[in-house]
């Protein structure tokens, strides 16, 4: 940990002072030796903070790469007359005793670890008896001769308030990055191997923030909320028991008429079970580019295993993954749909290198379109029907609880003349009924007159006669037609 720690330094250090060579060996020691270190890491979560400090490190170690490679393509061209002499670059007169640093090659001869940092024969006689311990001979190394055998902080301090002077105090916040990186929690995905533009568009996908929709928030649906508990949040406090036979599933599909509460079930997955969430569409795996959409397929189940335990939720999956062999099936849908399938049971599975679960999970209005192989691996199909008059009540509480409501209205009247709504249609209702005091106060008034009207005067109770009036103007929009078509492919394909 401190060699770490101290080949940090030096590698930054070097970097400083423009001696890029130098730099590069000691920053791919340093990759090489937090690689070796974070194999023997047991946390997950600690184990996570170090394939970030790497990765950061890995782009500092670019970063001096290509100023090295700047620096090396003016050697090469040639200078004019009246600044080289003779027309051409000469190579600088080096110091004999300055000791030059040992090419990659020589190094991986010797099988020793990065370069050392290069001394004046006078100080090298000075730092040998501290030679035994590798942090305290390179501290040894950086003393100026007239120091002596000063303490080790002593031989610190010079090479600090250098590093300062020369780059506006750069060093010392360098130096305080590895450590200050542990107090960070958030994960971050290596997108080394890949294109770094599809990696951020899928990260935007990843839903960082919540979405604040609890159980709570969800009328009925009891068997759906229980299915989605035992296949996310189960698996998570039970480990040990969702093993072998008993793994949790994998792959859910919530099927139904429009408006039922399917996308909201989801976001509540996603706030309540504590998985990383990503929220996937159609657009998010299309590409004009030949080959561009599989790639986003395969790097989506990628990032899905780093950031395990996670769920990756596809709305409307019927528009990606619909029936294979169809007259009118493009060769790209059908090359997007055949990944879709590998990644979600290839040789892998949907799971993270640390056996921690991936999890589909899906909405569709059109089960019968969807292709018979996703539908094989979406073990669970679940029907989310239309409301009953139970949950027609709930959903009219939970839309009006922040609406004042007059005496005379009875919610479980209004539940009953709603029969066959769905929650949509119900919101919607309820949304109108709540609209129609302000737009009696406001009728035959100027615009002028509604901007000087009070909060008071339009913040009314909603009484009984809004509610009906507003049955009249929003109908039902799933027809007996459509719940019977549900119902027969649910009785045939169904698995609750």
């Amino acid at each position: 940990m401190d060699e770490i720690v101290e080949n940090v330094k030096m590698a930054r250090e070097y970097a400083l002072l423009g001696n890029y060579d130098t730099s590069l060996v000691y920053f791919q020691g340093v990759l090489q030796q937090i690689q070796k270190y974070v194999v023997g890491i047991v946390d997950p979560v600690r184990k996570q903070k170090w394939h970030q400090i790497r990765q950061e490190l890995a782009q500092e170690y670019e970063q001096v790469n290509d100023m090295n490679k700047t620096l090396n393509n003016f050697k090469k061209d040639p200078t004019p007359r009246h600044y080289g002499g003779a027309g051409g670059y000469e190579e600088p007169t080096r110091d004999p005793e300055v000791w030059p640093p040992p090419t990659p090659v020589e190094r991986e001869k010797r099988n020793v670890r990065p370069a050392p940092r290069p001394v004046r024969r006078e100080e090298q006689a000075l730092s040998k008896p501290a030679a035994r311990k590798p942090s305290n001979s390179r501290r040894s190394e950086a003393k100026p001769p007239e120091r002596g055998r000063g303490a080790p902080a002593a031989s610190k301090n010079p090479s600090r308030n250098e590093r300062d002077n020369r780059g506006g105090g750069r060093g010392k916040k360098d130096e305080e990055k590895p450590e200050s990186k542990d107090s960070e929690d958030e994960k971050k995905f290596d997108s080394s191997g890949y294109d770094k533009d599809l990696v951020e568009g899928l990260e935007r996908d990843i839903l960082q923030r919540n979405p604040n929709v609890h159980w709570s928030d969800i009328a009925e649906l009891d068997e759906a909320k229980r299915l989605l508990e035992e296949a996310v949040v189960l698996p998570l406090l039970m480990p040990q028991y969702f093993t072998g036979l008993r793994r949790p599933w994998k792959g859910v599909c919530m099927v139904g008429p429009p408006g039922t509460g399917k996308t909201m079930l989801a976001k509540a997955v996603a706030t309540e079970c504590g998985t990383t969430f990503f929220n996937v569409s159609s657009s998010t795996l299309t590409s004009k580019y030949r080959g561009e959409s599989e790639k986003l397929v395969r790097l989506l189940f990628e990032m899905a295993r780093f950031y395990a335990p996670s769920t990756v939720f596809i709305d409307e999956i019927d528009s990606i993954c619909s029936r294979r062999g169809t007259e009118n099936e493009h060769e790209a849908s059908r090359r997007v749909k055949s990944e879709l399938l590998v990644q979600m049971d290839g040789v892998d599975g949907a799971t993270s290198a640390d056996g921690k679960l991936v999890m589909v999970l899906a909405a569709t209005n059109f089960p019968w379109d969807l292709d018979e192989a996703l539908r094989r691996r979406l073990e669970k199909r679940i029907y989310i029907p239309l409301p009953t008059a139970k949950g027609r009540l709930e959903l009219l509480k939970i839309c009006l609880r922040d609406v004042a409501l007059a005496e005379n209205v009875v919610l479980e009247e209004v539940a009953e003349s709603m029969d066959g709504y769905s929650g949509a249609d119900i919101t919607n209702v309820c949304r109108d009924a709540s609209m129609m005091s302000m737009r009696r106060r406001i009728q035959g008034l100027t615009p002028e007159q509604i901007r000087n009207l009070p909060k008071e005067e339009l913040d009314l109770p909603v009484n009984m006669d809004d509610f009906k009036e507003a049955l009249k103007k929003v109908s039902k929009s799933v027809s007996e037609a459509d719940i019977k078509k549900y119902a027969e492919w649910m009785e045939e394909f169904g698995s609750k």
